[in-house]
């Protein structure tokens, strides 16, 4: 059977699983469970016969949606918070992994252009970071305390300014989407370029390494953070610049769902960063380099956990899980 041919003689069906995966069309248990079993048996002829089409990949959604929804039917009110932050944040951020690299790409690709740019222009920094932070920074090396920034106000009053500024942040990213995934990138090349600025500056001061590891004892989390925030602006930009086989929408109301999940999921990150950079950084002259180095890598190796290879193991457990 020719691939549209297929596509016509079921579409039907698949808008009906799309109403009821959008809250449009009510079923019962035994419609739902034959749903699932209908839309698996095409999965697994397309598949067989169209492995190189988009075909399979939209049936692939489906059928893991009508699994999820199966799944979270199954849990018990009791469970509902693990269920989130295990299951749902983790789901939502796999479905937009390849937002995920595109966000890092164009993030690193922006400290690249901060810190070429440097290279060429010394003043460069100031134009980015302002004369008067470049200025009191400038003092504090003279002073022997180059990230004194980090003791210049009380403990508390830095949580919340920066946990709140952070937070900011990542929801102007989110809600920038909302545009077009180019003005979310806008926000991540802004914040590359200045960190690029920013490393530079110090390494011209030969401070490159005590920069480094006193900045991302927050920075891993923090900047991570803004990253995969970053995604979600491009997961709702994409959702309705491109919405495949949905309306725009509801290709738009679907994206703006899994956006919001993984912006919610980062809220405990950036409550973190600002409690490290706080807290913890200030402390860094009194801090063995292992010590520095060990929190770093115990952020970064955590950031890749949760969000690249949690989600990764929980799609494919489902997709195990559905075809037994």
């Amino acid at each position: 059977m020719r691939e549209v041919v297929f596509s016509r003689k079921n579409e039907i069906k698949w808008k009906e699983i799309e109403q009821y995966l959008d809250g449009r069309l009510r079923i019962t248990a035994d419609e739902l469970a034959d749903f699932y079993i209908q839309i698996n048996d095409d999965l697994s002829y397309a598949s067989t016969f169209y492995p190189n089409s988009h075909l399979v990949s939209y049936l692939n959604q489906l059928a893991l949606s009508l699994h999820r929804k199966i799944y979270k039917n199954k849990k018990e009110k009791s469970s509902r918070f693990k269920e989130f932050w295990w299951y749902e944040v983790p789901m939502a951020v796999r479905s937009g992994h390849k937002e995920l690299l595109y966000s890092f790409i164009v993030f690193m690709i922006a400290i690249a252009i901060g810190v070429f740019s440097s290279m060429q222009d010394g003043e460069f920094a100031r134009l980015i970071l302002g004369d008067g932070y470049v200025n009191m920074t400038l003092n504090n090396i003279d002073e022997g305390d180059p990230m004194g920034v980090y003791r210049s106000h009380s403990q508390g009053g830095m949580f919340f300014g920066i946990a709140i500024n952070n937070i900011r942040v990542s929801f102007l990213a989110f809600a920038l989407g909302i545009l077009s995934s180019v003005a979310t990138g806008y926000i991540l090349f802004q914040n590359g370029i200045m960190v690029g600025a920013f490393q530079y500056f110090f390494i011209q001061k030969g401070l490159g390494w005590i920069s480094f590891s006193t900045i991302f004892l927050h920075g891993a989390l923090e900047l991570s953070a803004i990253v995969i925030a970053g995604a979600a602006g491009m997961v709702i930009g994409n959702s309705w610049m491109f919405p495949g086989t949905y309306s725009r929408s509801v290709s738009l109301t679907k994206g703006a769902k899994t956006a919001l999940k993984i912006i919610i999921g980062l809220v405990p990150v950036f409550i973190v960063a600002a409690i490290i950079e706080s807290f913890v950084t200030r402390l860094y002259q009194d801090m063995p380099s292992w010590l520095r180095s060990a929190i770093i890598l115990i952020s970064f190796a955590w950031v890749v956990y949760y969000f690249i290879i949690l989600p990764i193991q929980l799609e494919k457990r489902a997709i195990k899980e559905m075809n037994k």
